[in-house]
């Protein structure tokens, strides 16, 4: 729309009224589909509480990369031990010390901020039955499901299921000119946060050890000898959020193997 008026030579408001007016009967436009307020908010807890756990990853790389400086290493330790550790490295170097020490001080406050948001987002999913059902898939966890739930708002909005993972970026580009037909990697279009949710559960459905095998699993692993490892995260991804949305548009429970449909 603003590449549109601003191609006028004359920019007022009338002009821009009429512009508008054309667009629209023309139909240059994409419909935009606004969430209800209950997911806007579900939306916020998860983008607040990954803001958190960002700056708190930034400053303790930062803090382990500036100690390397002075051939001082951190080395691999928990929250707890972090802040000590730290103080123990820094204990013979007072100049260090005085601008070091401030960074985890901030680091556990964002920290106890960051479990604090956790809380409250098992919480929320503990007493949501959409949620709670969408779990039941293998790599789905809480914070898959409630961006889930928070992303997609409506399973009625998608006419057909295979819509699900294009909406969220994960089909393949399609270049299409004259003799030329090139197909390339995923479009990433859409909600980044979905699209990096379903990447995340698609990985643990592949490659955690833990629980019985199922018919998506097989496929996957199938997918990995065939096409490599990144290729298969991103079909299993795509696949199950037509899933995800099965069983939330039905009402039904994940479906372990496919003689259980039977």
């Amino acid at each position: 729309m603003h590449s549109a008026l601003s191609a006028r030579i004359k920019k007022t408001d009338l002009n821009d009224a009429l512009g508008i007016a054309q667009m629209m009967r023309a139909v240059l436009f994409k419909p935009v589909y606004v969430k209800t307020p209950a997911n806007q908010q579900r939306r916020l807890l998860l983008t607040s509480r990954k803001l958190l756990q960002r700056k708190a990853y930034d400053i303790d790389n930062d803090l382990r990369g500036q100690l390397r400086t002075f051939f001082l290493k951190v080395g691999a330790l928990g929250a707890a031990s972090f802040d000590a550790r730290v103080r123990e490295l820094v204990d013979d170097h007072s100049a260090i010390a005085a601008v070091v020490i401030p960074l985890p001080l901030a680091l556990e406050a964002l920290r106890t901020q960051l479990a604090r948001l956790h809380k409250l987002l098992l919480d929320t999913v503990r007493v949501d039955p959409i949620c709670r059902r969408l779990m039941a898939a293998l790599g789905v966890g809480p914070v898959v499901a409630l961006s889930y739930r928070a992303c997609v708002d409506n399973p009625t909005r998608f006419s057909r299921l295979k819509n699900v993972g294009a909406h969220y970026g994960l089909t393949p580009r399609l270049y299409q000119s004259g003799e030329v037909s090139r197909t390339g990697r995923v479009s990433r279009c859409g909600d980044a946060m979905m699209r990096a949710a379903f990447y995340e559960a698609a990985l643990v459905l592949l490659t955690s050890p833990r629980g019985r095998w199922k018919s998506l699993k097989a496929w996957g692993m199938g997918v990995t000898r065939r096409r490599g490892i990144q290729k298969a995260i991103v079909a299993v991804a795509r696949t199950l959020a037509i899933v995800l949305h099965r069983m939330w548009r039905d009402g039904t429970q994940f479906r372990w193997s496919v003689a259980e449909t039977i």
